[in-house]
């Protein structure tokens, strides 16, 4: 094809990315305690969805997963990554110094734009992997490489670091600005990535503005949230599993559970000021309707649902609940996409892909490959024909999802504890019925359908399901790219509430 063709007529693409942002915390999905204005206005005239879901419920597969098309056990990231982000790591563990492309050699949708004519840019947060170097199609790069440091993080540009003043959604918000001022006067169109570290913890007061989480505090009467008793695989205090972030074990007290949630609010309610300058500046500049806007979260968040403060990794056994897999996702084109539509139907992270390259008239050689399909046609305001769409999966390590709109299976590879859930009489997940009378042929049939669709998609050489997988991160690559060096600890050090879950061995 050539990259030249059309080029003026197609449209730009604006992709907001948050982490940990469970879809029940906005405004426009019935929360009426959090403050999301400008992601309510995005709605409104958009297209809002209320079954998108993650493919795996913590940020690094997630965000490969979505930048690929491919499921973790595809592209090889199946857990956090602990080990060779940036040379400026965070965390640098043994390895210090080094970096890893855990995406070498597979290929994402900006290089497909990029190849096409497109301007790919990204600023924020990146997390798959060697940040100090621009990869992927990108040619604007402006990555966090300090981890969720939300006051004077350090960014890079591909070639050098720089320490920033001020707080870090704003930042990562200005480098989008000046990338969208550059790019208004240009012939080509452009895709530009906008990563937020927002709304993961930590939700401490002096770290975000205080007047907006003084506000929180003062005047939220905190009923968004469930306060049930902490759930049975919930690690116990900070002190004794040595986690980064004490807000994700349970609060030990009321005022530490409402300081939790107003931290937490207060960094959606900055992340939507920033997408307002962002959509304000699209405007101005009269890009507003030929600007595809996209706004998603990597995966969920519990804070207080189910007794569990975290995501997949917030308990060991990782968990599937809905609310650590089901993601916002909101589609805003005015004049184009439909306005005003909530939609039902079921999509999952790998569909996201397909229909950005459908949507804008770009081939993927490698599409019979990937397990996404194209939902391009409900934003030209079509009908999606011969879509199933009414199945997704989920995996994290060796823990896997099944869900139809009535049912969830998760299996645990090997030794369980597996579960199933009928989600029209228990929408919640309150009640297993893995062990009850009748369910075993609904949780055959489930396992079939769930073995059989991995079975198709899963690199043999990358599969999540031999892998040590805990929750507590991966430090290398796996596959035959490893070297023959570990890609995970053999066992899990977190201490679990519950007889015989304090330690999980894997062979």
């Amino acid at each position: 094809m050539d990259k030249t063709r059309g080029m003026k007529t197609r449209p730009n693409i604006l992709l907001i990315l948050s982490d940990d942002h469970g879809q029940w915390a906005m405004g426009c999905s019935g929360n009426k305690e959090v403050h999301t204005p400008n992601l309510d206005a995005l709605a409104a005239s958009g297209l809002r969805f209320e079954n998108f879901f993650c493919t795996s419920p913590v940020c690094s597969p997630a965000r490969a997963s979505i930048l690929t098309g491919r499921i973790p056990s595809q592209h090889g990231i199946l857990d956090w990554l602990r080990r060779g982000e940036s040379t400026r790591e965070w965390s640098k563990g043994k390895e210090e110094g080094k970096t890893i492309e855990y995406l070498a050699g597979q290929r994402g949708y900006a290089d497909l734009l990029a190849a096409q004519g497109y301007r790919c840019g990204i600023s924020g947060k990146w997390h798959m992997g060697d940040a100090d170097h621009a990869q992927k199609g990108f040619s604007f790069w402006r990555v966090n490489v300090s981890g969720t440091q939300y006051q004077n993080p350090v960014f890079t540009d591909g070639r050098e670091f720089s320490q920033e003043k001020g707080y870090l959604s704003d930042i990562i918000t200005d480098y989008a600005l000046d990338f969208i001022e550059r790019q208004k006067n240009a012939d080509e169109p452009f895709y530009l990535s906008v990563h937020h570290n927002a709304p993961h913890a930590p939700w401490l007061r002096d770290l975000h503005p205080q007047v907006t989480f003084d506000d929180y505090m003062a005047n939220c009467p905190f009923r968004s949230t469930p306060n049930v008793p902490m759930h049975a695989w919930m690690p116990d205090t900070p002190e004794k599993t040595g986690r980064v972030y004490p807000e994700k074990t349970y609060p030990r007290d009321e005022t530490e559970r409402r300081e939790r949630v107003s931290g937490y609010y207060t960094a959606i309610t900055e992340m939507d000021r920033n997408i307002g300058r962002l959509v304000e500046t699209l405007d101005r500049n009269g890009l507003r309707e030929k600007t595809l806007v996209i706004y998603l979260s990597d995966n969920g968040m519990n804070l207080g649902h189910h007794g569990i403060y975290g995501k997949g990794n917030g308990t060991f056994p990782m968990n599937m609940y809905d609310t650590s897999v089901k993601v916002p996702l909101i589609i805003n084109r005015p004049g184009h996409a439909p306005g005003g539509q909530v939609v039902t139907e079921m999509f999952s992270q790998y569909d996201l892909m397909p229909t950005l390259l459908d949507y804008v008239g770009v081939n993927n050689p490698g599409a019979d490959r990937l397990p996404g399909r194209s939902f391009a046609p409900m934003l030209r305001g079509e009908a999606c024909e011969g879509r199933p769409g009414v199945v997704v999966f989920d995996e994290y390590g060796p823990v896997r999802m099944v869900r139809t709109r009535e049912w969830k299976y998760v299996h645990r590879y090997p030794y369980g504890p597996h579960e199933l859930y009928d989600l029209r009489n228990d929408p919640e997940e309150i009640h297993n019925l893995i062990s009850s009378v009748g369910m075993d042929s609904r949780a055959a049939e489930l396992k079939a359908m769930l073995e059989d669709w991995f079975r198709r998609y899963a690199d043999p050489e990358r599969d999540g399901v031999y892998e040590p997988v805990t929750g507590e991160g991966q430090i290398g690559l796996i596959g035959p790219r490893s070297a023959g060096r570990p890609a995970f600890e053999k066992t899990s050090l977190v201490k679990i509430r519950g007889a015989g879950m304090a330690e999980q061995k894997y062979p």
